[in-house]
């Protein structure tokens, strides 16, 4: 007998011919347009790019379907009286539009809160500012090595609330959150899991508190039967315990724990009342970097409870790294070339700079988040031979670093450029045979760049003109 989701039902009966609106038509709202054309919802989106901007293709289903459609900056100031609006992961819910909607009875949602509220199955969520995607591709990859049906979702994969038809009790989801989808939130998944915390979208979020507090809602609903995977090494994660109303698992890689999961030198293992089980060498894997370590135990920890340790080992010495995360791109004359494009914060590159023992000419730069890059100075000039630098950051970085080769007496070169393309020849002349060239940015893409992914694969296709 095929399952019957009646939440899903009873709300597509609700959004009939009622005032839905649209807010924003990135990749989670755009498979809403044939979803709610379906439904026979009455539609009305809303963007803040120009007219010309909004890909044509959505431009002639929206016209085909009849949708209203409001662009450019001050677009919200036509929303008024809508009985249900989603709005776009980066449309904070704080807009005083959405709340004064919000306050006169409409619903403000996302598609990835509808589906969790309206989900049959088990709901894994991850959220981190570093690691979660690395952590909830592992998650997945060793659940299906186990036999199970999941569906990807969130900020990686698909978006999945259309997808609910297709989801059924005996399924899990797996979902990487962000803190703009976490923000508002009223529900939590059964599995959270938070991989740390540290300064990062500053640029949009009011303060640090508020990036804090959103990413707490991933655990904040869950009842006595929750689990929650915690970071023992980051401060805010380890306090997060604290607020937990289920179990809490901790790992770590700086604390031999009596129960959790820990990274000990060279071995992964499971600690349990103080005894300490060897699970997987870290020479098995093709992850490299201790954080990637950390997210294999971040992955067997979330999974213990529903996969028998040996096929999640499979499944992790199987495991490659998903693309634009310390990403090996070619070899050539010796010197090995990764992208690293998803480093888009000081605390990822830093984990990326760590996972090499080679020299690095490292490519660092891009758009401002307001963040702090006093901690990648004392790591460049400990481990990187040639810095070069690009993007509006590039002064940033430029002054920690020479403010520590000031104290510390010490020469770097070190290279501004104006585009990515400048940077090739200059890291292919600076590195020797047996360097590492390792662009992460350390900085957000939008200062040039679509996204993260088409400035890595730009840098990839950089690259790979010089075979």
């Amino acid at each position: 007998m095929n399952y019957i989701n009646k939440k899903l039902n009873e709300f597509n009966d609700y959004i009939r011919y009622r005032k839905v609106a649209i807010i924003g038509l990135g990749v989670s709202n755009i498979p809403l347009l044939d979803y709610l054309y379906e439904k026979k919802a009455n539609v009305t989106i809303f963007d803040e790019r120009e007219y010309n901007q909004i890909p044509k293709d959505v431009n002639e289903k929206i016209s085909k379907y009849g949708f209203v459609l409001h662009f450019g900056k001050n677009c919200l100031q036509y929303l008024k009286n809508f009985n249900v609006i989603f709005r776009s992961p980066s449309c904070l819910p704080t807009k005083p539009e959405l709340v004064e909607e919000a306050n006169r009875g409409a619903l403000v949602t996302t598609e990835v809160e509808l589906l969790m509220k309206m989900c049959p199955a088990k709901i894994i969520g991850i959220t981190g500012s570093d690691g979660k995607t690395t952590t909830t591709s592992l998650i997945n990859s060793i659940l299906q090595k186990a036999g199970y049906t999941t569906f990807l979702g969130g900020n990686i994969g698909t978006p999945l609330f259309t997808k609910l038809p297709e989801i059924t009790p005996q399924d899990i989801v797996v979902l990487e959150l962000s803190s703009f989808q976490l923000m508002g939130m009223e529900v939590s998944p059964q599995i959270a899991v938070i991989t740390n915390i540290t300064p990062n979208h500053l640029n949009i979020h009011k303060d640090y508190q508020e990036y804090i507090d959103a990413k707490k809602n991933i655990f904040k609903y869950q009842n006595e039967d929750g689990l929650l995977v915690l970071n023992y090494d980051n401060e805010i994660t380890k306090e997060c315990a604290k607020e937990a109303n289920g179990k809490v698992i901790f790992f770590s890689s700086k604390t031999k724990l009596d129960n959790g999961y820990i990274v000990d030198e060279d071995v992964i293992k499971e600690c349990d009342d103080k005894v300490r089980k060897h699970i997987l060498n870290t020479e098995d894997v093709i992850l490299r970097g201790n954080h990637n370590y950390q997210n294999i135990a971040t992955a067997i920890a979330t999974t213990s409870s529903l996969v028998d340790i040996e096929t999640a080992v499979k499944a992790i010495k199987e495991f490659k790294p998903v693309e634009h995360r310390i990403e090996f791109v070619e070899e050539i004359d010796g010197v090995k070339w990764y992208n690293d494009s998803a480093s888009s914060s000081p605390s990822r590159t830093l984990s990326g700079i760590n996972a090499f023992k080679e020299d690095i000419v490292l490519i660092a730069g891009g758009y401002d988040k307001n963040l702090d890059y006093t901690p990648l100075a004392k790591p460049i000039v400990d481990k990187v031979k040639t810095l070069i630098l690009i993007g509006q950051t590039s002064g940033k970085i430029y002054e920690v670093v020479k403010n520590e080769l000031e104290e510390k007496n010490r020469h770097l070169d070190i290279y501004m450029c104006e585009t990515l393309e400048e940077t090739i020849p200059i890291a292919k002349k600076n590195a020797s045979k047996g360097d590492v060239v390792l662009f992460s940015p350390a900085s957000a893409s939008f200062d040039m760049f679509k996204n993260f992914a088409d400035r890595g694969n730009k840098f990839k296709e950089l690259v790979r003109k010089m075979i």
